[in-house]
C-alpha cells in the first residue's frame, strides 16, 4: 500500500489547480469513518452492477492532495479503486462505466445491462482523477417541489446513489423540516390552527419556506410531517454514509402571522405580495433582524435539528428575500438582515457556514444595486458565507461583485425553470466558463453545482456540467458528444452520433448571456395558454439542424437497442419536434384568422388539433412523459382519502394555474400524456371555436372573453377533477414515432428556412394545389372545402 501512497501523492502534486483556500471551510467536510464509507459504497455497487461487484476492490485512503481523487487500476480483470471517500470511488467507478463499459445511469433512462466479461482493461500505468473544485452542489430549493415531492425511499436511495456515482458531495437536504418547525413554534405557544394556516402544502412547499406564499395548498397534514421526517432520516443517513456533506435548512426570519398575536411587542414587518397571490396567501411575516426573537427561534430550530439528526455537518441554508424586495434599501438594514441570519446560526453552531443562493440579485437587480448587495454579503465574516450562484451560465453576479467580496462561491448551472420540458442547453458556455472563473487570480470560487428547477430532461447537459467538478481543461465536445451517445446506447452508430452532434452543435449550444432559460424554452406555444399574440422566436439556432437530427435519429432506430434510454430518446425528439410544428401551425392559422379567410383557417385548425392529439399519443408512450405517474406517486403517499384528495389537487395545479386563479399560469407546464389530452386540447379546442365564431360573427376575438371562460370551464376544473389516468405505456414508442415522423416531417418541407413558418405559396389550402409532397393531405382540405361551401362569404 505504501508505494500506491507515494503515487498518489506525486499524482497530485502534479496537477496544479489555482483556487484560494478558505480556512473557515475546512470543517465543512464528512466526518464518517473510513469503514462505514467502504461499507457503504461497497452496498451501492452492489446495487449498480450485482453480483459482479465481486470484481472490484476498493479502498479509501487520506487525501494526498486538497481535492478529492480516484486511482483506477487492473490486476488480475480485477478493478482496484482507489479513492478519498465514498463519492470519490463511485465517481471513479462511473467514469470506468461511462468510458470503458459504454453504460449509463440518468434520470432519462439507463443503459446498463451486464457488465462486458471480463471487466475492461484501463492503461497500464492506471487512471488518476481528481476533483477540481472542494465542493460539488446538487438541487435547487425549488426542484424539491417540482421534482422530488411526491418520492419514496426507493427513488431518494436511487437519486442518492446518482448524486455519488456522479461525485455530488455537497447536496440539499430540506426533506422533513415541517415537522421540526412544528415542535418550534408549538413551544412558542403557537396552536395547530395557526400552523394550519401557514405551511404550504406538499406541492408548493419550496415557496412557503422562503416566504413568498402561506398556507396556499394546504393544511399541511401530520401525517405528512412525520412521513417526511422519517423519511429525512434514511437520507441523511445515507448520503453521510457516502462521504457527503448533507445542507440543513436554517431560519430566514419568516413566521407564522399568527406569531404577531402571539408577541404583540414584537417587531414584524409583512412582505408584499408575490406575483399576483392576495394577501391572504402570500404577504408573509418577516421578523425584524433586531429583535430578540429572532435569534431565538433561529436557534432553537438548529438545536432542534441537530439533535433529531444526531448533529450535523455545520452548514445551513436560507433566504430571506427571495423573490420578495426587502421594506428598505438602506445598507445598515440590510447589513443587519443578513448579520441575522448568520448569528442565529452560529447560536446552535459555532461552526456554522450560511448557504445563500444569489437569486434575488437576478430577480430584483434594480433594487440589488452595488451598495446593497455589497452590504448584505460583508455583514458576515468572510469564509462564513457561502454563495450559491444560481445561474452562472447565463448571469454570472460574481463578475460584477468583485467574486462576492471574498466570499466564496459554487459556480452553478441552472439550466431550467419550472421543470418545463425542451431542448436546450449551453455546452460550449459550461465547458469553459467554470474552468475560467476558477483559474483567475481573485476567484474565490470553490465549487460547481447543477440547480434545476426541475429533472428529468436535457441530460446531455447535466453529465457534461457534472464532470466539470473533476476537470481542470475543457473537454473536446466532438469528441464528448460521440462518447456521451457511445454509453447512452451502449453501441458505435453512425446517425445516432450525427444526432447528438447536430444537436449538441446546434440547439444545446446556446450561449447568450443575461437571458434565463423560460425565455427560451417559452416559444413552443403548445402547453400555454392559447393566445393570439405571436411570441418572437429565438434565432440562436438552425432550426434545420434540428430536422436533420430527427431525420438522422429516426434512420438510427433500425440499429439501437430497445433499451429505456433509447425509448426515452425517441419520445423526446419526436416530442420536440411535434411541439415546434404546432407553433408553425398556429401562427399559420393566426394569419389566416387575422385575414378572414375562413375556409384555410378551419383547414389550418383541424390539423391544430389533430397535431395535438397525436401529441399526447406519443407522449403516453413512455412513463417518464405521463402525468398518471405524477398523479399516481402523489396519492400513494397518501394515508386517508381526504389526502388523496389534497395531493392529487397539488398535483394538478402546480403543473397548471399554480396559483388558484392562474397567478403563475403555466410555469411549471409539462409536455406529459394525459395532460395534454385533458388540460391543454381542451383549451386549444375552445379556442378555435371562439376564433371560428368571431370569423362567422364578423367580431373582434374577445381574448378577456375567452381568458374567463377558459378559466372557469376548463382549467379549474381540471384540477379539481380526480380521473385515473395511466402510467404505463399505451402503445409501443417506436411504432408510434414512426407514425408521426412519416405524417409531420413532410409538412417541414414547405416551411420557410428562414422565418420557420409556413410557405403559403406551397401550403395545400382549399383550392389550392401546388405541392406534391402534400398530396395525402389534398383530397382532406378538397373534402373540407366542399363539406364548408355551404357557409358561403369566405375565401
Amino acid at each position: 500500500m505504501e508505494h500506491i501512497q507515494v503515487l498518489l501523492v506525486f499524482l497530485a502534486c502534479s496537477i496544479v489547480v489555482c483556487t484560494r483556500e478558505f480556512n473557515s471551510l475546512e470543517h465543512v467536510r464528512s466526518f464518517v469513518p473510513h469503514n462505514e464509507q467502504t461499507t457503504a459504497v461497497q452496498d451501492l455497487l452492489k446495487r449498480v452492477v450485482g453480483e459482479r461487484n465481486e470484481e472490484i476492490k476498493i479502498e479509501i485512503l487520506p487525501e494526498p492532495y486538497d481535492q478529492d481523487y480516484a486511482f483506477l487500476q487492473m490486476s488480475n480483470n480485477i478493478l482496484h479503486i482507489t479513492g478519498s471517500s465514498a463519492v470519490a470511488i463511485a465517481y471513479g467507478f462511473n467514469h470506468y462505466l461511462k468510458y470503458f463499459c459504454r453504460k449509463q445511469m440518468s434520470w432519462t433512462g439507463d443503459q446498463m445491462g451486464d457488465l462486458p466479461k471480463p471487466l475492461p482493461a484501463v492503461p497500464s500505468e492506471g487512471i488518476f482523477i481528481q476533483a477540481g473544485v472542494k465542493y460539488r452542489y446538487y438541487q435547487n430549493v425549488c426542484s424539491v417541489s417540482y421534482t422530488s415531492v411526491w418520492w419514496n425511499w426507493t427513488r431518494w436511495e436511487r437519486e442518492i446513489d446518482w448524486m455519488a456515482l456522479n461525485g455530488i458531495n455537497l447536496p440539499l437536504a430540506f426533506t422533513g423540516q415541517e415537522a421540526i418547525w412544528q415542535r418550534v413554534y408549538l413551544k412558542l405557544g403557537l396552536t395547530k390552527t395557526d400552523l394550519d394556516a401557514h405551511f404550504a402544502g406538499p406541492a408548493f412547499l419550496a415557496w412557503g419556506r422562503m416566504g413568498n406564499i402561506r398556507g396556499w395548498g394546504g393544511p399541511l397534514p401530520d401525517s405528512w410531517k412525520e412521513s417526511q421526517l422519517t423519511l429525512q432520516h434514511k437520507i441523511l443517513q445515507r448520503m453521510r454514509s457516502l462521504g457527503m456533506i448533507p445542507v440543513l435548512p436554517g431560519f430566514a426570519g419568516h413566521v407564522p402571522l399568527a406569531l404577531g398575536n402571539l408577541y404583540p411587542n414584537a417587531s414584524i414587518s409583512r412582505l408584499g405580495s408575490w406575483v399576483g397571490f392576495s394577501c391572504n396567501l402570500s404577504c408573509s411575516s418577516l421578523l425584524e433582524p433586531d429583535d430578540p426573537l429572532y435569534n431565538a427561534i433561529g436557534k432553537m430550530f438548529i438545536e432542534e435539528q441537530i439533535k433529531e439528526y444526531n448533529g450535523s455537518n455545520h452548514i445551513y441554508s436560507a433566504d430571506s428575500f427571495n423573490e420578495m424586495i426587502p421594506r428598505s434599501n438602506d445598507t445598515t438594514y440590510l447589513a443587519n438582515a443578513g448579520h441575522a441570519v448568520y448569528e442565529a446560526m452560529k447560536a446552535a453552531d459555532p461552526q456554522a457556514i450560511w448557504l445563500m443562493q444569489n437569486w434575488l440579485f437576478h430577480n430584483a437587480p434594480g433594487f440589488w444595486k452595488t451598495p446593497q448587495i455589497k452590504a448584505l454579503l460583508t455583514s458576515v465574516p468572510q469564509g462564513k458565507m457561502l454563495v450559491l450562484e444560481l445561474f452562472s451560465e447565463g448571469f454570472p453576479i460574481y463578475k460584477r461583485t468583485h467574486f462576492y467580496y471574498g466570499q466564496p462561491f459554487i459556480w452553478c448551472m441552472m439550466q431550467n425553470s419550472g421543470g418545463v420540458l425542451g431542448y436546450f442547453g449551453r455546452l460550449e458556455v459550461i465547458n469553459t466558463q467554470p474552468q475560467e472563473a476558477l483559474t483567475d487570480v481573485n476567484s474565490t470560487m470553490v465549487g460547481i453545482g447543477i440547480v434545476p428547477e426541475g429533472n428529468n430532461q436535457n441530460y446531455l447537459v447535466f453529465d457534461l456540467m457534472l464532470e466539470a467538478g473533476y476537470t481542470v481543461q475543457p473537454t473536446n465536445l466532438t469528441y464528448w458528444l460521440k462518447e456521451f451517445t457511445l454509453r447512452r446506447y451502449g453501441c458505435d452508430n453512425e446517425d445516432a452520433v450525427a444526432t447528438w452532434n447536430l444537436l449538441g452543435t446546434g440547439i444545446y449550444n446556446f450561449s447568450e448571456e443575461n437571458v434565463s432559460p423560460e425565455k427560451v424554452l417559452r416559444t413552443g406555444p403548445i402547453s400555454f395558454r392559447p393566445t393570439t399574440t405571436k411570441n418572437s422566436l429565438p434565432n440562436w439556432y438552425n432550426y434545420s439542424r434540428i430536422e436533420n437530427a430527427w431525420d438522422r435519429f429516426m434512420k438510427s432506430l433500425d440499429h439501437l437497442p430497445q433499451s429505456s434510454t433509447v425509448a426515452y430518446d425517441t419520445v423526446d425528439i419526436t416530442r420536440e419536434m411535434m411541439q415546434e410544428i404546432h407553433r408553425i401551425l398556429l401562427y399559420a392559422m393566426l394569419e389566416e384568422f387575422e385575414n378572414k379567410r375562413y375556409l384555410p383557417f378551419l383547414t389550418l385548425s383541424d390539423y391544430l388539433i389533430e397535431l395535438v392529439d397525436d401529441f399526447d399519443r406519443i407522449l403516453s408512450t413512455d412513463s417518464h412523459f405521463m402525468m398518471g405517474c405524477w398523479i399516481k406517486d402523489a396519492k400513494a403517499l397518501a394515508t386517508t382519502m381526504q389526502e388523496k384528495q389534497l395531493y392529487e389537487f397539488n398535483a394538478r395545479i402546480q403543473v397548471t394555474l399554480w396559483g388558484p386563479n392562474g397567478e403563475i399560469l403555466d410555469y411549471a407546464n409539462k409536455h406529459w400524456g394525459s395532460l395534454v389530452k385533458h388540460f391543454y386540447k381542451p383549451r386549444w379546442t375552445l379556442f378555435v371555436e371562439l376564433l371560428k365564431e368571431s370569423l362567422i360573427n364578423g367580431t373582434d376575438f374577445d381574448e378577456n372573453k375567452f381568458r374567463s371562460t377558459v378559466l372557469s370551464t376548463v382549467e379549474k376544473p381540471f384540477t379539481k377533477a380526480e380521473d385515473i389516468y395511466p402510467c404505463s405505456p399505451q402503445e409501443e414508442p417506436y411504432k408510434v414515432a414512426r407514425e408521426m415522423y412519416q405524417k409531420w416531417r413532410e409538412f417541414l418541407t414547405v416551411v420557410n428556412e428562414e422565418s420557420h413558418e409556413l410557405n403559403h405559396s406551397q401550403i395545400n389550402l382549399p383550392g389550392v394545389r401546388v405541392s406534391s409532397k402534400f398530396g395525402k393531405l389534398n383530397a382532406k382540405v378538397s373534402r373540407q372545402a366542399k363539406s364548408r361551401s355551404s357557409l358561403g362569404g369566405f375565401s
